[in-house]
């Protein structure tokens, strides 16, 4: 399988305005998500941004960029734009706020396309680390059936643990897709759960399109909050 990596960025987050630039251990955050990308070593690495600031920081560091519209809803539909002309089989979407993500991660995520030939999406879940974290609607939640394939995700505490222990899955927000479903993607409705969630994955599930979920001990720290960051940067100072 040919594979690209791609990294949406946007200077507009609503809880966190100018993120991709923000500083972590002295460099702007998206030349931390590029150098997981290219550790990562599965192909040629890109960012897809609405913003020349953007642009004019990752050209410095080597990597290519393609400049998209600023009205995409989401980071799978300008990832869509960026990769019409790719000459790749799966594209990955390491979000541009992952500074952290491990690139053993990214590689994992790819592995249900080899074992299905149809299969158009896939994503990582790892066991909730905290009992408090289920009811911490910044922390999205997944259920899954049988075959490993989402059944849905929330902010809310899912599956609610009316007895017993919880059992949940936290989700990380890394996703890959087959070029042809990732081209398809845009063209479908949003859907009221995607809206009410703010999870653009719901969309997929809506329109009944598999997620595959690839459980494992996976490690990544999500920059949404200046408070995200100050965290991430208490990490790389211990290492």
């Amino acid at each position: 399988m040919k594979i690209a990596i791609g990294i949406p960025a946007r200077m507009g987050s609503t809880r966190f305005p100018g993120k991709p630039l923000a500083l972590l251990a002295g460099k702007p955050m998206i030349e931390h998500v590029i150098d997981k990308a290219l550790q990562a070593e599965l192909g040629p690495v890109f960012v897809a941004t609405d913003d020349e600031r953007i642009a004019d920081v990752v050209q410095k560091k080597g990597v290519d960029v393609c400049m998209t519209s600023p009205d995409h809803p989401s980071g799978s539909d300008r990832l869509a734009e960026a990769a019409r002309d790719l000459d790749c089989d799966i594209v990955v979407n390491v979000q541009g706020d992952e500074p952290l993500i491990d690139p053993a991660a990214i590689r994992a995520v790819v592995e249900p396309f080899t074992d299905d030939a149809y299969l158009p999406m896939a994503t990582l879940a790892h066991p909730l680390r905290s009992e408090s974290d289920l009811d911490d609607a910044n922390i999205v939640k997944v259920v899954c059936n049988g075959k490993g394939r989402a059944m849905y995700f929330s902010r809310a505490a899912i599956p609610y643990p009316r007895s017993g222990p919880t059992h949940a899955l936290q989700h990380v927000g890394l996703y890959a897709y087959r070029k042809e479903f990732l081209l398809i993607y845009p063209s479908l409705d949003v859907c009221k759960t995607e809206q009410t969630e703010q999870l653009e994955q719901l969309r997929v599930l809506h329109h009944g399109y598999d997620i595959a979920v690839t459980v494992g001990d996976f490690h990544c720290i999500g920059v949404d909050t200046p408070a995200d960051l100050a965290r991430a940067e208490a990490v790389l100072s211990t290492h």
